[in-house]
């Protein structure tokens, strides 16, 4: 039974679905929302508020004016993409404080909230910006 509980537990602190990422968003909890995928599959459509950092260009110099003190959170498309645990790695090996979105932009839209980018409010084109 104890190994359960570690599980979830862990579970839970390491990941963040889209209804409690909106809910902290809301209250204005200090975070930084990173979406990991390429920069062209960011500007089609993301998160309002996120940042794209892709994974591969994680660095002490690309992170830089980051507030440690943040919560980061890093998401990609969803299921069938890595990019956001690729991404939660990369910063956890910076210093950071590190969830990853659970179902990435897909999750968010199917539970309702809003995208920002050319392509917000349209069908995807089912091609991953995971690069």
């Amino acid at each position: 039974m104890n190994d359960q509980i570690k599980h979830y537990s862990d579970k839970l602190a390491y990941e963040i679905d889209s209804w409690d990422l909106k809910v902290a968003l809301e209250n204005g909890e200090p975070m930084i929302v990173i979406d990991a995928r390429s920069r062209g599959a960011y500007e089609a459509e993301h998160i309002p508020g996120a940042v794209s950092l892709p994974h591969r260009a994680m660095d002490a110099a690309a992170t830089a004016g980051f507030d440690k003190a943040c919560l980061v959170v890093t998401y990609c498309d969803g299921i069938g993409c890595n990019a956001s645990t690729k991404g939660a790695l990369n910063m956890a090996r910076l210093g950071f404080r590190v969830r990853e979105l659970i179902g990435g932009l897909d999750w968010w839209k199917r539970d309702g909230h809003p995208t920002e980018g050319k392509s917000a409010g349209t069908c995807a084109s089912g091609t991953c910006g995971c690069g």
